[in-house]
């Protein structure tokens, strides 16, 4: 690194001092030769032109004399010139490249550094910004991972217990196998949920958008999910604005973010779940509404929040998702309780 900045410093020093040389020793060539010129213009004897020749090249030599001190102290002027020149452009590049290397090492402080070059203070922001994105993002995968560890533990050990159990003969067989295998759909779904929500918040992930059928999303969620409700006894209604509603976006993660809600309601609700799809002047609303007891008033700010467990909650993550998915389609999620009663979810979509 320390190379190539200085090879910038030497072509900008060499580039200047040529141009600089060239330009005051061409100056000087033209001076001379219209001295030339000038001397024997016109029409002159012998005699005089032996002594205006002579005289004159005295007067050239002379002038061609301070000609090459002229240039020699220009052309050093202009190469202690160029030197402070090329350190003042290179200088805050170098910042710049040391601010680069510490977020390459891990190091994402935000650089306080202020550029008087309205180009490099550009750069200089849109570092500070990423890496303000970078340290956000880490923090949160550390906070990740130490609670879906967290998570991950709970099932494991309450399946070695009760297998141990079995082993030296503790627990009766088949409840305890019942209890195994309802562990480990548990921690199948939080397995699933996991590699999930990594997948979503992953930066490097690329997704494509495509025109999709709002309707149809909704429809094959509660499709998905018909059983789960018949078992409780739930039913479906639908209010919809337009039969087919159209709307450029993730299909695949807008129908996991309806199934996410959808389930979330069939855990809670009493006898009813309302699914909407509103077009509205400037955006589309997709409301899913139970008629349960509704979220507990400490609870609201931190229904989307990872890994936070409302009562009868299963492991905080459902409602995160929706939430990154929602907001990867530049929109927001918001939840209420209903006027008569039940938890009100709300996805806005800008159009």
């Amino acid at each position: 690194m320390k190379m190539k900045k200085t090879r910038i410093r030497i072509r900008l020093l060499k580039a200047f001092s040529a141009v600089l040389f060239f330009s005051f020793l061409l100056t000087g060539i033209i001076f001379n030769l219209a001295i030339r010129l000038f001397a024997v213009e016109g029409e002159i004897n012998f005699s005089a032109y032996q002594v205006m020749y002579a005289e004159t090249s005295r007067v050239i030599g002379r002038v061609g004399i301070i000609s090459i001190i002229l240039v020699s102290v220009m052309f050093l002027v202009a190469t202690i010139v160029t030197y402070f020149l090329a350190n003042s452009l290179t200088r805050p590049i170098e910042k710049l490249g040391q601010f680069a290397q510490g977020i390459g090492h891990g190091d994402f402080t935000p650089n306080e550094f202020q550029f008087r070059e309205v180009e490099l203070e550009e750069l200089n922001k849109a570092l500070n910004k990423s890496v303000k994105q970078l340290s956000e993002y880490d923090s949160e995968q550390k906070a990740f991972f130490q609670n879906a560890s967290h998570e991950l533990r709970t099932p494991l050990m309450s399946i070695k217990c009760y297998t141990e159990g079995i082993s030296f003969g503790l627990m009766e067989p088949q409840a305890a196998c019942e209890t195994i295998l309802q562990e480990t759909d548990n921690l199948a779904d939080l397995v699933t949920d996991l590699l999930y929500i990594s997948k979503i918040d992953n930066i490097t992930t690329a997704y494509t958008t495509a025109e999709a059928d709002l309707i149809e999303i909704i429809r094959d969620s509660a499709a998905r999910q018909a059983a789960q409700a018949e078992k409780r006894q739930l039913r479906f209604t639908f209010q919809f604005s337009e039969a087919v509603l159209y709307y450029e976006c993730i299909g695949e993660l807008l129908l996991r973010a309806v199934d996410n809600l959808l389930s979330n309601a069939i855990r809670y609700a009493v006898s009813e779940i309302t699914l909407s799809c509103q077009r509205r002047t400037d955006h589309i609303e997709i409301c899913v509404a139970d008629d349960g007891a509704g979220i507990a008033p400490e609870a609201l700010p931190r229904v989307f929040e990872r890994f936070y467990k409302g009562v009868d909650g299963n492991h905080g993550i459902g409602l995160s998702i929706v939430k990154s998915i929602v907001a990867q389609h530049g929109g927001q999620i918001t939840a209420e309780n209903g006027g008569k009663g039940g938890a009100v979810f709300t996805i806005t979509l800008p159009i």
